[in-house]
Protein backbone atom coordinates (compact mmCIF):
# COMPACT_ATOMS: atom_id res chain seq x y z
CA UNK A 1 0.00 0.00 0.00
CA UNK A 2 0.70 3.44 -0.75
CA UNK A 3 -0.02 6.01 1.07
CA UNK A 4 -0.26 10.31 0.37
CA UNK A 5 -0.98 12.23 3.73
CA UNK A 6 -2.69 15.89 2.77
CA UNK A 7 -1.20 17.75 5.81
CA UNK A 8 -0.99 20.94 7.38
CA UNK A 9 -4.52 22.37 6.68
CA UNK A 10 -7.96 22.23 8.23
CA UNK A 11 -10.57 19.97 7.17
CA UNK A 12 -14.14 20.14 6.41
CA UNK A 13 -16.21 16.77 8.07
CA UNK A 14 -19.82 15.72 7.19
CA UNK A 15 -21.26 17.75 9.53
CA UNK A 16 -20.13 20.85 8.15
CA UNK A 17 -17.50 21.48 11.31
CA UNK A 18 -14.28 22.23 10.44
CA UNK A 19 -11.00 21.44 12.24
CA UNK A 20 -7.41 21.15 11.96
CA UNK A 21 -5.66 17.66 10.72
CA UNK A 22 -4.65 15.84 8.33
CA UNK A 23 -6.13 13.16 5.71
CA UNK A 24 -4.52 9.97 4.95
CA UNK A 25 -5.25 8.34 1.54
CA UNK A 26 -4.66 4.79 0.78
CA UNK A 27 -3.44 5.62 -2.86
CA UNK A 28 -4.14 2.04 -3.95
CA UNK A 29 -7.43 1.31 -3.22
CA UNK A 30 -8.46 5.00 -3.80
CA UNK A 31 -9.91 5.81 -0.61
CA UNK A 32 -9.39 7.92 2.63
CA UNK A 33 -7.93 5.85 5.46
CA UNK A 34 -8.32 8.13 8.28
CA UNK A 35 -8.59 12.09 9.19
CA UNK A 36 -7.28 14.20 12.00
CA UNK A 37 -4.04 12.97 14.12
CA UNK A 38 -2.42 10.72 10.75
CA UNK A 39 0.23 8.62 10.18
CA UNK A 40 3.21 9.93 8.02
CA UNK A 41 2.53 8.74 4.53
CA UNK A 42 4.69 8.23 1.92
CA UNK A 43 3.99 11.46 0.15
CA UNK A 44 2.93 14.98 1.78
CA UNK A 45 0.43 17.19 -0.25
CA UNK A 46 0.75 20.39 1.41
CA UNK A 47 -2.49 21.60 3.01
CA UNK A 48 -0.85 24.76 4.78
CA UNK A 49 -3.64 27.97 4.69
CA UNK A 50 -6.30 25.62 2.82
CA UNK A 51 -9.25 23.66 3.29
CA UNK A 52 -9.38 20.05 2.72
CA UNK A 53 -13.03 19.26 1.44
CA UNK A 54 -14.72 16.46 -0.53
CA UNK A 55 -13.82 16.96 -4.53
CA UNK A 56 -17.23 18.83 -6.10
CA UNK A 57 -19.86 16.82 -8.33
CA UNK A 58 -21.20 18.44 -11.37
CA UNK A 59 -24.06 16.14 -11.29
CA UNK A 60 -25.75 17.23 -14.60
CA UNK A 61 -23.25 18.57 -17.62
CA UNK A 62 -22.86 18.13 -21.43
CA UNK A 63 -19.08 18.43 -21.81
CA UNK A 64 -17.86 18.46 -24.81
CA UNK A 65 -20.59 21.56 -25.50
CA UNK A 66 -17.81 23.57 -23.87
CA UNK A 67 -17.13 23.79 -28.26
CA UNK A 68 -20.58 25.78 -28.49
CA UNK A 69 -19.26 28.26 -25.27
CA UNK A 70 -20.65 31.47 -26.52
CA UNK A 71 -22.10 30.36 -30.03
CA UNK A 72 -25.79 31.27 -28.56
CA UNK A 73 -26.54 33.27 -26.35
CA UNK A 74 -29.80 35.03 -24.90
CA UNK A 75 -32.52 32.94 -26.44
CA UNK A 76 -35.27 31.06 -24.67
CA UNK A 77 -34.42 26.94 -23.75
CA UNK A 78 -36.99 26.21 -26.93
CA UNK A 79 -35.73 28.62 -29.92
CA UNK A 80 -31.59 28.51 -28.31
CA UNK A 81 -32.36 24.57 -28.80
CA UNK A 82 -33.90 24.33 -32.36
CA UNK A 83 -32.82 27.23 -34.03
CA UNK A 84 -28.37 27.28 -32.80
CA UNK A 85 -27.17 24.28 -31.10
CA UNK A 86 -29.13 21.05 -32.11
CA UNK A 87 -27.79 22.27 -35.80
CA UNK A 88 -24.26 22.88 -34.52
CA UNK A 89 -24.72 19.16 -32.79
CA UNK A 90 -25.30 17.94 -35.97
CA UNK A 91 -22.34 18.71 -37.40
CA UNK A 92 -20.05 17.23 -34.04
CA UNK A 93 -17.32 14.96 -35.31
CA UNK A 94 -15.69 11.86 -32.98
CA UNK A 95 -12.81 14.33 -32.82
CA UNK A 96 -14.93 17.36 -31.76
CA UNK A 97 -16.81 15.39 -29.14
CA UNK A 98 -13.24 14.64 -27.22
CA UNK A 99 -11.56 17.77 -27.93
CA UNK A 100 -14.01 19.68 -26.30
CA UNK A 101 -14.33 16.76 -23.27
CA UNK A 102 -11.29 17.70 -22.73
CA UNK A 103 -11.37 21.27 -22.36
CA UNK A 104 -14.08 20.80 -20.09
CA UNK A 105 -12.34 18.20 -17.96
CA UNK A 106 -8.98 20.83 -17.59
CA UNK A 107 -11.63 23.29 -16.44
CA UNK A 108 -13.35 20.90 -13.99
CA UNK A 109 -10.14 19.90 -12.48
CA UNK A 110 -8.82 22.99 -12.52
CA UNK A 111 -11.87 24.26 -10.44
CA UNK A 112 -12.41 21.38 -7.93
CA UNK A 113 -14.60 18.64 -9.32
CA UNK A 114 -14.16 15.09 -8.97
CA UNK A 115 -16.82 13.50 -10.65
CA UNK A 116 -19.44 14.87 -13.08
CA UNK A 117 -22.32 13.03 -14.79
CA UNK A 118 -22.49 13.82 -18.60
CA UNK A 119 -25.03 13.07 -20.92
CA UNK A 120 -24.05 13.72 -25.03
CA UNK A 121 -22.90 11.89 -28.18
CA UNK A 122 -19.89 9.30 -29.17
CA UNK A 123 -20.09 8.29 -25.59
CA UNK A 124 -16.68 6.20 -25.87
CA UNK A 125 -15.08 9.42 -26.97
CA UNK A 126 -15.46 10.83 -23.16
CA UNK A 127 -14.89 7.79 -21.74
CA UNK A 128 -11.68 7.99 -22.86
CA UNK A 129 -10.94 11.28 -21.68
CA UNK A 130 -12.56 10.69 -18.50
CA UNK A 131 -9.73 7.76 -18.33
CA UNK A 132 -7.25 9.80 -19.10
CA UNK A 133 -7.83 12.76 -16.90
CA UNK A 134 -8.34 10.25 -14.01
CA UNK A 135 -11.81 11.83 -13.16
CA UNK A 136 -15.32 9.89 -12.23
CA UNK A 137 -18.32 10.08 -14.06
CA UNK A 138 -21.51 8.83 -14.85
CA UNK A 139 -21.71 8.62 -18.99
CA UNK A 140 -24.70 7.92 -20.95
CA UNK A 141 -25.88 8.74 -24.60
CA UNK A 142 -28.57 11.07 -24.91
CA UNK A 143 -31.96 9.80 -26.46
CA UNK A 144 -33.97 12.39 -28.89
CA UNK A 145 -36.54 11.19 -31.04
CA UNK A 146 -38.60 13.84 -31.99
CA UNK A 147 -38.39 14.07 -35.47
CA UNK A 148 -36.61 11.06 -36.55
CA UNK A 149 -38.42 8.04 -38.57
CA UNK A 150 -39.11 4.63 -36.08
CA UNK A 151 -36.22 3.05 -37.94
CA UNK A 152 -33.88 5.90 -36.87
CA UNK A 153 -35.58 6.35 -33.02
CA UNK A 154 -35.38 2.77 -32.18
CA UNK A 155 -30.97 2.85 -32.95
CA UNK A 156 -31.25 6.19 -30.85
CA UNK A 157 -32.60 4.50 -27.79
CA UNK A 158 -30.56 0.77 -28.66
CA UNK A 159 -27.68 3.09 -28.21
CA UNK A 160 -28.00 4.33 -25.03
CA UNK A 161 -28.79 1.16 -23.58
CA UNK A 162 -25.85 -0.87 -25.30
CA UNK A 163 -22.95 2.06 -24.37
CA UNK A 164 -24.50 2.00 -20.79
CA UNK A 165 -24.11 -1.63 -20.42
CA UNK A 166 -20.49 -1.71 -23.08
CA UNK A 167 -18.94 1.00 -20.49
CA UNK A 168 -20.43 0.29 -17.35
CA UNK A 169 -17.15 0.00 -15.12
CA UNK A 170 -14.32 1.05 -17.14
CA UNK A 171 -11.41 3.32 -16.48
CA UNK A 172 -10.53 1.09 -13.58
CA UNK A 173 -14.46 1.47 -12.24
CA UNK A 174 -14.03 5.64 -11.75
CA UNK A 175 -16.77 5.44 -14.73
CA UNK A 176 -20.69 4.05 -14.51
CA UNK A 177 -23.29 4.95 -16.92
CA UNK A 178 -26.95 5.40 -17.40
CA UNK A 179 -29.68 5.05 -19.92
CA UNK A 180 -30.18 8.74 -20.85
CA UNK A 181 -33.62 9.64 -23.13
CA UNK A 182 -33.51 13.42 -23.02
CA UNK A 183 -36.39 14.32 -21.94
CA UNK A 184 -40.11 13.63 -21.45
CA UNK A 185 -41.56 15.00 -24.63
CA UNK A 186 -38.07 14.64 -26.52
CA UNK A 187 -38.76 10.84 -26.18
CA UNK A 188 -41.63 8.99 -27.11
CA UNK A 189 -44.15 7.00 -24.78
CA UNK A 190 -43.73 3.62 -26.55
CA UNK A 191 -39.98 3.91 -26.51
CA UNK A 192 -39.60 4.98 -22.83
CA UNK A 193 -42.02 1.97 -22.24
CA UNK A 194 -39.61 -0.53 -24.21
CA UNK A 195 -36.47 0.96 -23.58
CA UNK A 196 -36.43 1.53 -19.56
CA UNK A 197 -37.99 -2.10 -18.66
CA UNK A 198 -34.76 -3.21 -20.91
CA UNK A 199 -32.50 -0.88 -18.90
CA UNK A 200 -33.80 -2.13 -15.59
CA UNK A 201 -33.14 -5.78 -16.82
CA UNK A 202 -30.08 -5.15 -16.85
CA UNK A 203 -29.77 -2.89 -13.92
CA UNK A 204 -28.68 0.46 -16.10
CA UNK A 205 -30.24 3.04 -14.11
CA UNK A 206 -31.76 6.56 -15.89
CA UNK A 207 -30.98 9.50 -15.89
CA UNK A 208 -33.25 12.68 -17.49
CA UNK A 209 -34.29 16.13 -18.15
CA UNK A 210 -37.42 16.72 -16.35
CA UNK A 211 -39.82 20.45 -15.57
CA UNK A 212 -37.01 22.13 -16.73
CA UNK A 213 -39.98 24.79 -18.42
CA UNK A 214 -43.07 24.83 -18.27
CA UNK A 215 -43.42 23.75 -21.93
CA UNK A 216 -42.10 19.97 -20.88
CA UNK A 217 -44.83 20.05 -18.41
CA UNK A 218 -48.18 21.76 -19.89
CA UNK A 219 -48.22 19.13 -23.33
CA UNK A 220 -48.41 16.14 -20.36
CA UNK A 221 -50.72 17.46 -17.94
CA UNK A 222 -52.73 18.59 -21.23
CA UNK A 223 -52.57 15.28 -22.77
CA UNK A 224 -52.63 13.19 -19.97
CA UNK A 225 -54.01 14.89 -16.82
CA UNK A 226 -51.02 14.18 -14.96
CA UNK A 227 -47.84 15.87 -13.83
CA UNK A 228 -44.49 14.97 -15.49
CA UNK A 229 -43.13 13.12 -12.29
CA UNK A 230 -46.21 11.59 -12.12
CA UNK A 231 -45.93 10.33 -15.74
CA UNK A 232 -42.17 9.21 -15.36
CA UNK A 233 -43.22 7.27 -12.52
CA UNK A 234 -45.81 5.40 -14.31
CA UNK A 235 -43.37 5.27 -16.72
CA UNK A 236 -41.46 3.07 -13.81
CA UNK A 237 -38.11 6.33 -14.77
CA UNK A 238 -38.43 7.24 -11.20
CA UNK A 239 -36.10 4.95 -8.72
CA UNK A 240 -33.63 5.25 -5.94
CA UNK A 241 -31.29 5.15 -8.34
CA UNK A 242 -32.46 7.29 -11.12
CA UNK A 243 -31.91 11.14 -11.13
CA UNK A 244 -33.19 14.03 -13.26
CA UNK A 245 -32.35 17.34 -14.08
CA UNK A 246 -33.53 20.92 -13.73
CA UNK A 247 -36.89 20.02 -11.70
CA UNK A 248 -37.89 23.77 -12.57
CA UNK A 249 -41.34 23.43 -12.26
CA UNK A 250 -42.21 20.49 -9.75
CA UNK A 251 -45.02 20.82 -7.50
CA UNK A 252 -45.66 19.29 -3.92
CA UNK A 253 -47.18 16.30 -5.04
CA UNK A 254 -44.15 15.73 -7.13
CA UNK A 255 -41.75 16.11 -4.80
CA UNK A 256 -43.47 13.52 -2.65
CA UNK A 257 -43.13 11.02 -5.53
CA UNK A 258 -39.43 11.56 -5.52
CA UNK A 259 -38.58 11.97 -1.94
CA UNK A 260 -40.74 8.09 -1.52
CA UNK A 261 -39.16 6.70 -4.83
CA UNK A 262 -35.65 8.06 -3.41
CA UNK A 263 -34.45 9.72 -7.15
CA UNK A 264 -32.44 12.77 -6.60
CA UNK A 265 -32.76 16.02 -8.99
CA UNK A 266 -29.63 17.71 -9.84
CA UNK A 267 -30.24 21.77 -9.93
CA UNK A 268 -28.60 23.85 -12.30
CA UNK A 269 -29.10 27.87 -11.06
CA UNK A 270 -27.30 29.64 -13.78
CA UNK A 271 -28.54 27.95 -16.68
CA UNK A 272 -32.15 28.14 -15.41
CA UNK A 273 -31.20 31.78 -14.82
CA UNK A 274 -29.74 32.56 -18.04
CA UNK A 275 -32.68 30.84 -20.14
CA UNK A 276 -35.13 32.04 -17.91
CA UNK A 277 -36.81 28.85 -17.24
CA UNK A 278 -37.75 29.72 -13.84
CA UNK A 279 -36.51 29.01 -10.31
CA UNK A 280 -36.43 25.70 -8.82
CA UNK A 281 -38.26 24.87 -5.62
CA UNK A 282 -35.07 23.72 -4.14
CA UNK A 283 -35.80 24.53 -0.38
CA UNK A 284 -39.14 22.63 -0.99
CA UNK A 285 -37.66 19.67 -2.69
CA UNK A 286 -35.23 19.35 0.68
CA UNK A 287 -37.80 19.85 3.17
CA UNK A 288 -40.29 17.20 1.77
CA UNK A 289 -36.52 14.87 0.99
CA UNK A 290 -35.58 15.29 -2.18
CA UNK A 291 -31.63 14.71 -2.47
CA UNK A 292 -31.10 17.76 -4.62
CA UNK A 293 -27.31 17.66 -6.21
CA UNK A 294 -25.70 20.79 -8.24
CA UNK A 295 -24.95 20.68 -12.02
CA UNK A 296 -23.35 23.09 -14.29
CA UNK A 297 -25.29 22.14 -17.45
CA UNK A 298 -23.62 22.94 -20.80
CA UNK A 299 -20.89 25.28 -20.83
CA UNK A 300 -23.16 26.47 -24.15
CA UNK A 301 -25.96 27.58 -21.77
CA UNK A 302 -23.70 28.53 -18.23
CA UNK A 303 -21.58 29.35 -19.72
CA UNK A 304 -18.46 27.99 -17.65
CA UNK A 305 -18.07 24.85 -15.20
CA UNK A 306 -17.02 26.53 -12.02
CA UNK A 307 -19.29 24.68 -9.67
CA UNK A 308 -18.06 27.11 -6.84
CA UNK A 309 -20.15 29.93 -9.34
CA UNK A 310 -23.17 26.85 -9.07
CA UNK A 311 -22.77 27.09 -5.09
CA UNK A 312 -23.31 30.58 -5.26
CA UNK A 313 -25.84 30.74 -7.50
CA UNK A 314 -27.95 28.25 -5.43
CA UNK A 315 -28.04 29.60 -2.44
CA UNK A 316 -28.69 33.00 -3.95
CA UNK A 317 -31.53 32.00 -6.36
CA UNK A 318 -32.81 29.26 -3.61
CA UNK A 319 -33.79 32.38 -1.39
CA UNK A 320 -35.66 34.63 -3.82
CA UNK A 321 -37.49 31.28 -4.19
CA UNK A 322 -38.91 31.12 -1.35
CA UNK A 323 -38.92 34.49 -0.65
CA UNK A 324 -37.04 33.76 2.48
CA UNK A 325 -33.55 34.95 3.25
CA UNK A 326 -32.62 32.15 5.48
CA UNK A 327 -33.18 29.07 2.56
CA UNK A 328 -30.76 27.34 1.12
CA UNK A 329 -27.97 28.66 3.71
CA UNK A 330 -24.28 27.95 2.99
CA UNK A 331 -24.43 24.57 4.70
CA UNK A 332 -27.05 23.29 2.44
CA UNK A 333 -25.16 24.55 -1.23
CA UNK A 334 -22.07 22.84 0.08
CA UNK A 335 -24.06 19.58 0.47
CA UNK A 336 -25.56 19.62 -2.40
CA UNK A 337 -22.15 20.07 -3.97
CA UNK A 338 -20.58 17.28 -2.71
CA UNK A 339 -22.50 14.56 -0.81
CA UNK A 340 -25.64 15.28 -2.52
CA UNK A 341 -24.18 15.01 -5.67
CA UNK A 342 -22.26 12.05 -5.19
CA UNK A 343 -25.43 10.20 -3.49
CA UNK A 344 -27.43 11.47 -6.67
CA UNK A 345 -24.70 9.56 -8.94
CA UNK A 346 -24.23 6.54 -7.17
CA UNK A 347 -20.38 7.40 -5.94
CA UNK A 348 -18.86 6.67 -2.14
CA UNK A 349 -17.62 9.87 -2.24
CA UNK A 350 -18.51 13.90 -1.25
CA UNK A 351 -17.31 13.60 2.29
CA UNK A 352 -13.61 13.39 4.00
CA UNK A 353 -14.27 10.60 6.54
CA UNK A 354 -12.39 7.28 6.84
CA UNK A 355 -13.53 4.90 3.87
CA UNK A 356 -15.09 7.55 1.09
CA UNK A 357 -13.48 7.79 -2.04
CA UNK A 358 -10.29 9.29 -1.89
CA UNK A 359 -11.85 12.78 -4.25
CA UNK A 360 -10.58 15.28 -2.46
CA UNK A 361 -9.84 18.96 -3.32
CA UNK A 362 -8.06 21.74 -1.44
CA UNK A 363 -8.92 25.40 -1.71
CA UNK A 364 -6.11 28.09 -0.93
CA UNK A 365 -7.84 30.73 1.83
CA UNK A 366 -5.08 33.12 1.83
CA UNK A 367 -6.40 35.33 -1.20
CA UNK A 368 -7.86 38.61 -0.28
CA UNK A 369 -11.49 37.48 -1.27
CA UNK A 370 -11.24 35.34 1.31
CA UNK A 371 -10.44 37.14 4.28
CA UNK A 372 -11.13 37.44 6.82
CA UNK A 373 -12.08 33.96 7.69
CA UNK A 374 -14.96 33.70 10.27
CA UNK A 375 -17.06 30.91 8.80
CA UNK A 376 -15.27 28.37 6.17
CA UNK A 377 -18.55 27.15 4.84
CA UNK A 378 -20.24 30.02 4.21
CA UNK A 379 -16.98 31.49 2.05
CA UNK A 380 -16.87 27.90 0.29
CA UNK A 381 -20.77 29.45 -0.79
CA UNK A 382 -20.56 32.93 -1.36
CA UNK A 383 -17.10 33.84 -1.82
CA UNK A 384 -14.34 30.99 -3.09
CA UNK A 385 -14.39 30.03 -6.87
CA UNK A 386 -12.53 27.40 -8.55
CA UNK A 387 -9.56 29.62 -9.08
CA UNK A 388 -9.10 29.05 -5.39
CA UNK A 389 -8.51 25.28 -5.52
CA UNK A 390 -4.98 24.58 -4.72
CA UNK A 391 -4.74 20.37 -5.32
CA UNK A 392 -6.89 18.47 -6.60
CA UNK A 393 -7.28 14.96 -6.03
CA UNK A 394 -9.71 11.83 -7.10
CA UNK A 395 -9.61 7.85 -6.56
CA UNK A 396 -6.35 8.53 -4.64
CA UNK A 397 -4.07 10.19 -7.45
CA UNK A 398 -3.54 14.06 -7.71
CA UNK A 399 -4.80 15.46 -10.97
CA UNK A 400 -3.64 18.74 -9.99
CA UNK A 401 -0.44 20.54 -7.48
CA UNK A 402 -0.13 23.66 -6.76
CA UNK A 403 -2.74 24.29 -9.58
CA UNK A 404 -0.28 22.83 -11.97
CA UNK A 405 -2.35 20.39 -14.01
CA UNK A 406 -0.76 16.63 -13.58
CA UNK A 407 -2.85 14.44 -16.26
CA UNK A 408 -4.03 16.28 -18.98
CA UNK A 409 -1.51 18.85 -21.17
CA UNK A 410 -3.55 21.97 -20.32
CA UNK A 411 -1.99 24.06 -23.36
CA UNK A 412 -2.45 21.42 -25.97
CA UNK A 413 -6.01 21.04 -25.38
CA UNK A 414 -7.06 24.39 -25.18
CA UNK A 415 -5.83 24.72 -28.45
CA UNK A 416 -6.98 21.66 -30.29
CA UNK A 417 -10.74 22.58 -28.76
CA UNK A 418 -10.15 25.94 -30.37
CA UNK A 419 -9.28 24.97 -34.23
CA UNK A 420 -12.22 22.02 -33.63
CA UNK A 421 -14.78 24.81 -32.56
CA UNK A 422 -13.79 27.16 -35.22
CA UNK A 423 -14.06 24.41 -37.94
CA UNK A 424 -17.78 23.13 -36.44
CA UNK A 425 -19.21 26.67 -35.89
CA UNK A 426 -17.68 27.15 -39.92
CA UNK A 427 -19.65 23.95 -41.08
CA UNK A 428 -23.01 24.71 -38.57
CA UNK A 429 -23.33 28.10 -40.29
Amino acid sequence: MTTLRIAGGRVLHPDMSVSEGDVLVDRDEGEILDVGDVEAGDERLDAEGGLVMPGLVNAHCHAAMTLLRGYADDKPLDAWLQEDIWPAEGELTEEDVRAGADLALVEMIRAGTTAFADMYFHVPEIADAVEEAGVRARLGHGVVTVGKDEGEAYRDNEESVEVARELDGAAGGRIKTAYMPHSLTTVGEEYLREFVAEAREHGVPLHFHANETTDEVDPIVDERGERPIEYADDLGMVTGEDFLAHGVHTDAAEHEVLAERGASVVHCPASNMKLASGMAPVQAMREAGVNVALGTDGAASNNDLDLFDELRDAAMLGKLAAADAAAVPAEAAVEMATAGGADALGFDGGRIEAGANADIAVVDFSAPHLAPVHDYVSHLAYAATGGDVRHTVCDGEVLMRDRELQTLDEAAVCERAESRAAALAERAE
